[in-house]
Parts: structure tokens; C-alpha cells; sequence
């Protein structure tokens, strides 16, 4: 049997990850999960995450657990980078002392936004705030402990049908106002946290490398937020008008990237992946959340 610690397992990857393995007939009998939030194992401690790790006879972890409050990092930069970069690298080293492979999930936001075509695992980083900066630190950190058998998987827009995410507060929103203003000059792709899930279980067996190995994940496809919106409110059935602005006219503490398109053709040929389309993806989680039939 293999015992595999999940943790942010309260968290949206998480959730569906916990959802997946409970719920759904798939190719995990052999596996054991322990499925932890931070109440239960805080993984800014060395020694407890160690101790976990040797009593459970842990063999892979996959590491959901973040600070993705994007905003509220410019003015919690500690906590942000304790959790995002400290605790990553408490994890890479107890995955290299005790021979654990290590998934670990990361972020577009390590670029700056300003390529013209989708970034690859290769190109250069440059966050433009602090979550992305706490990020890209945590994955330099595991990149320079290097435990074999791991890997950095990035993504963009995460939703879900778990936790609180941009689909779900458009849901929200779409039933209380006749209109909302949503920017069209940010443009990438969403990233159904189911479909990740799925692809993490998929892989785990597979992973097998010397160096700590970057991986990029996204839906296919690309649009803007205000096209995202767009398409929720039209599959909710929402009678609510969706206006484009400029991000100029929304402003945020944190700057956020103008282009996230990720590169999909590593993850794609390594591991021999499909991904689906976002909008067949939108539809999964609203039928789940009970907005489709």
C-alpha cells in the first residue's frame, strides 16, 4: 500500500482530490490517504510534519496547502511567506531525508503577464506581487533541496464546487445585482481543481526523476475574466448584464498578470494527459453546484 499525505485537504484542490477519493470508483485501491488542514497538521512546523510523515509511513505528498489570498498578502507578507515558501521548504526536506515523493502546486502568477504567447515551464519569472513572489520563493526552495521523484505543478484560476472562488461568487453576485463590471483586459485560462485532481492521481505512479521537475496545468482554451462571467451567467440561466472594464478601473493591492496563458505541452507528452475544454469543465462544476440539470 501506498500512504499519501494530502495536505490543504480543506482547501478547493484539496476537496476535490479528498471528493475524488471517497466518492469515485478510480485507480486508487492501493493507495492510503490522510487527508489534513492546518488545524491538524501545520506544516510551517518541521517537527510535527516530520513525525507525521514517520509514524503514517508517508511515501507522497501532495502539498495543496497555500496562502492564495492574493490582496490581503501585500499586507501579511510574513504569514504569506511562511506558508507559501517556508513551508515548502520544510516539506522538500523531509521528502529528501526520508525518500518521500513530493507534488507540490504553484502558480501563474510567478510570471510578470507581459509574453505574447503561452509561458512555458522554461521562461522567465517575474511576479508582479506578493503571493506571487512567496510562490516563486517556495518554488526555489524545493528546486535547491531537489527530492527525487517530485515535481512543481503550476496552474491559473483555480475554481471549484468546494471553497470560495470567482465561479461561485459570480453565482452569488448574478442572483443579487442586475449588473456587475468585470475586466476583459486579463486574459488566461480557469482551471477546474477537479480536473487537476484527477490529473494529480493519474500521475503520482508516473513521476519518476532525478531533478525536481516543473509542470504547467490549465484547461484548454482562452478567454478574459469578463469572458468567464459571461459564461457562467449564461449557464446559471442569471439574468444579470456583464459589463467590461479595464483593470484600470478596478483596482487591487496586488497587480495581476494581463496574460496567464500557460504552455501545457510538458505535462501533456510526459505524462500522456488530456485536458478538457473549460467551458465543458464551467458545466461539470455548475451541475454539481445544482445550477445545470
Amino acid at each position: 500500500m501506498l500512504n499519501i499525505l494530502v495536505t490543504g485537504s480543506s482547501g478547493q484542490l484539496g476537496s476535490e482530490i479528498k471528493d475524488l477519493v471517497q466518492n469515485e470508483k478510480s485507480d486508487i485501491k492501493n493507495y492510503i490517504f490522510y487527508f489534513t488542514n492546518s488545524k491538524e497538521l501545520d506544516i510551517t512546523n518541521y517537527k510535527k510534519v516530520e513525525s507525521f510523515c514517520s509514524d503514517n509511513s508517508i511515501k507522497t505528498i501532495i502539498n495543496c496547502a497555500a496562502y492564495t489570498a492574493v490582496d490581503r498578502a501585500e499586507s501579511e507578507q510574513e504569514l504569506a511567506d511562511k506558508i507559501n515558501h517556508l513551508a515548502v521548504k520544510n516539506l522538500a526536506t523531509i521528502a529528501k531525508e526520508n525518500n518521500i515523493k513530493l507534488i507540490h502546486i504553484s502558480t501563474d502568477y510567478v510570471f510578470d503577464g507581459t509574453n505574447y504567447k503561452p509561458y512555458t515551464e522554461d521562461d522567465a519569472t517575474n511576479p508582479q506581487n506578493i503571493y506571487g513572489k512567496t510562490k516563486l520563493d517556495g518554488e526555489n526552495g524545493m528546486l535547491a533541496i531537489n527530492p527525487k521523484d517530485s515535481i512543481i505543478i503550476r496552474t491559473s484560476w483555480v475554481y471549484s464546487s468546494f471553497g470560495a472562488n470567482f465561479v461561485k461568487t459570480m453565482l452569488r453576485l448574478g442572483k443579487e445585482k442586475e449588473s456587475l463590471s468585470v475586466v476583459y483586459d486579463q486574459v488566461g485560462t480557469p482551471t477546474y481543481a477537479r480536473d487537476l485532481a484527477k490529473a494529480i492521481l493519474d500521475i503520482v505512479p508516473k513521476i519518476k526523476n532525478l531533478k525536481v521537475q516543473i509542470y504547467n496545468y490549465s484547461n484548454e482554451g482562452v478567454l478574459s475574466w469578463y469572458d468567464f462571467a459571461k459564461e457562467v451567467m449564461k449557464m446559471a440561466k442569471l439574468d444579470c448584464k456583464i459589463n467590461p472594464i479595464e483593470t484600470k478601473e478596478y483596482p487591487t493591492p496586488a497587480s495581476r498578470p494581463y496574460y496567464s496563458l500557460l504552455n501545457k505541452s510538458k505535462i501533456k507528452s510526459t505524462f500522456n494527459l488530456e485536458m478538457p475544454y473549460w467551458k465543458d469543465s464551467l458545466d461539470d462544476c455548475l451541475r454539481r453546484l445544482g445550477v445545470r440539470r
